[in-house]
Parts: structure tokens; C-alpha cells; sequence
């Protein structure tokens, strides 16, 4: 302001001189301006920069944040995926190792079944040959039960012994079996028949009150077939109708009557011991005759009959040319060449 206006007016001195300024004011006035309450505008547009920045920093983190739980939501849905196959792989190999489980027990169940079966063949020989004798020797006892042998390894033994003495007799008469071998017929016949009539003689002796179980009716049976063992043995190597019938009533008889003997005194009833025991003796004569005719005579009598009592079977004989008639050939040919 110039000093030539409104009389010359000058700053004031001190510190308050420092802060204010005097201006002229039209009209012979003058104004103070107090710098201290003017706002300092000229660095508020820097301090509000740095705010902007500061707040798109926290926004950009908080978008950061906020995708980074996303991701994280992700990964715990594909972690719990994870989890979730991990469960079913830990059922399925429990499941497995169950059924392995079970598997393991059956077979220490089955090895167990088979030591249940061991008692019933223990036994010594001495004891079997025992036993062989005895079946041939009836023992007339009513009164007191007799004692039957509970062990299957003799009747088993014999019931082989059986089958390869009848397969002896089938293959010496020649016998022809359209299905099947006759190993298998020999094997089925001869168990089939033990199996077979002991099952239904232990059914019988239920119905007529008798004393007795199934593996007593087993070891019984088997025994009693000693017996046929012996007849089919002699009779299959000697061909004498006669002498089967001797050995038939003589070795057969003995053996049924010993089983006989041995139900009549486990029986009790007239009546049941009829029809028990009657029942038993057919089916055990019967069977052996049915052995022997089946295999035996009546496949010989066949062939015979077809074939006459001493025709031989026929043949094929190879005969040579004579001398004379081949030379007369020979010439024959040659002239028929030479004419052509």
C-alpha cells in the first residue's frame, strides 16, 4: 500500500507486527487480517491425497482380504472333497479287512469242524483188526445193550476195499458202461449203500425207539461189510455158482446176523425188533447178491448167449496170396499189355 494514501500508515512493530497486516480502507478506515484465523488452505489439498491413497490402500486390502477368504473357502470345500474321499477309502478298506476277517474265521471254523472229526478216526490197528473178528461173530445178548465201536476209519477202509474189489470184477467180465466210468459207478454203488441205508436204517430205528446214533449205525454197517469183501474177493477170482452161495450164506449170514444181534438187544418191542431187524437183513443178503449177478454172471451169461458157449469173438485174420495165383496174375497182366 503506498504511503501516499489515507496518511502514510505503517506496520506495527513487535511480534504482533509479524502476524498482522494493516491495509488502508476506503473512506479513511483501515482493516486487520489475523493470519491465525485464516485456514491454511494451501497444504489441505496434499494432506486430502494422502487420505485418498491412504483409503484405496485399505479398500485394495480389505479386497484382498476378502478374496483371500474366498480362496480359503475353496480350499476348505476342496479340502473337505478331500476328506470326504479319505472317509470312503477308510470304509472301504475296513470293509475289506472285514471280509477278510470273515474269511479267516471260516477257515479256522472248518479247520476246527475237522478236529471235531478226528475222534472218530483215532484209532490203532490192532483195534480195527479187532473189530474185523468180532463182526463175524454173533453175540446172542437181549438184556443189556451191546457196544458198538464209535469210529469210522474201519468202515471207511472197507467200504474202498469194497470198491476196488468190484471194480476188479467189473473189468474181469468185461463190463461196458455207456455213461460215466467205472471207477464212479463202483464208488457210488458201494458209498451210496453205505450212506444210503444207514441214513435210512437210523430213520427206522428212530421211529422203532431203538439205542443207537448215526455214527454207531455207520461204524455197524460199514463193519458189517467185512463180510462182502470176503465173498466178492473169492467169488469174483473162483467161478463156482455153488461156492458163492456157500460163502454167501455161510460169510454173509454171520455179518447180518452180528448186526441183527446188536439192534435186537438196543430194541425194545417185539414188533420193532421185526420189522428193525428184518428190515436190515434183507437189504444187507440183497446186496450182495447184487453185487455179484449185476457185475459178474450176468454180463458173462450176455455174452455167451450172443456169442455161443465156444465161439470165439470175430476177427480179422490177415491171409497170404499163393504163389501159383499171383504167377498166373502177373502173366495175365502182361499179356493184356502187349495186345494194347
Amino acid at each position: 500500500v503506498g504511503p501516499g494514501r489515507g496518511g502514510g500508515g505503517a506496520a506495527g512493530s513487535g511480534p504482533a507486527g509479524a502476524d498482522t497486516v494493516s491495509a488502508p480502507a476506503q473512506g479513511g478506515g483501515s482493516a486487520v487480517i489475523d493470519m491465525e484465523n485464516m485456514d491454511d488452505t494451501s497444504g489441505s489439498s496434499f494432506e486430502d491425497m494422502g487420505e485418498m491413497h491412504q483409503r484405496m490402500k485399505e479398500e485394495e486390502e480389505e479386497e484382498a482380504e476378502g478374496e483371500a477368504g474366498a480362496g480359503e473357502e475353496e480350499d476348505g470345500e476342496f479340502l473337505g472333497m478331500k476328506g470326504l474321499r479319505g472317509q470312503l477309502g477308510r470304509q472301504v478298506a475296513d470293509q475289506m479287512w472285514q471280509v477278510g476277517k470273515r474269511q479267516a474265521s471260516r477257515a479256522f471254523s472248518l479247520y476246527a469242524n475237522i478236529d471235531i472229526l478226528r475222534p472218530y478216526f483215532d484209532v490203532e490197528p490192532v483195534q480195527v483188526r479187532a473189530r474185523l473178528l468180532e463182526s463175524m461173530i454173533p453175540v446172542k445178548m437181549i438184556n443189556f445193550p451191546q457196544k458198538i465201536a464209535g469210529e469210522l476209519y474201519g468202515p471207511l477202509m472197507l467200504v474202498f476195499t469194497l470198491v476196488a474189489i468190484l471194480l476188479h470184477g467189473m473189468k474181469t467180465s468185461d463190463t461196458i458202461i455207456r455213461e460215466g466210468t467205472l471207477m464212479g459207478t463202483a464208488i457210488g454203488t458201494c458209498f451210496g449203500y453205505w450212506l444210503g441205508v444207514s441214513s435210512f436204517m437210523y430213520f427206522l430205528a428212530y421211529l422203532c425207539n431203538a439205542q443207537i446214533t448215526m455214527v454207531q449205525m455207520l461204524s455197524l454197517l460199514g463193519y458189517g461189510l467185512f463180510g462182502h469183501c470176503i465173498t466178492l474177493f473169492v467169488t469174483y477170482n473162483i467161478h463156482f455158482h455153488s461156492l458163492f452161495y456157500i460163502f454167501w450164506l455161510v460169510v454173509g449170514g454171520l455179518s447180518t446176523l452180528r448186526m441183527v444181534a446188536v439192534l435186537v438187544s438196543r430194541t425194545v418191542g417185539h414188533t420193532q425188533r421185526l420189522i428193525l431187524c428184518g428190515t436190515l437183513a434183507a437189504l444187507h443178503m440183497l446186496f450182495l447178491l447184487y453185487l455179484h449177478f449185476a457185475y459178474h454172471k450176468v454180463v458173462e451169461g450176455i455174452l455167451d448167449t450172443l456169442e455161443g458157449p465156444n465161439m470165439p469173438p470175430f476177427q480179422r485174420v490177415a491171409r497170404d496170396i499163393p504163389v501159383v495165383s499171383s504167377a498166373v496174375l502177373n502173366t495175365t497182366a502182361k499179356a493184356i499189355a502187349l495186345t494194347l
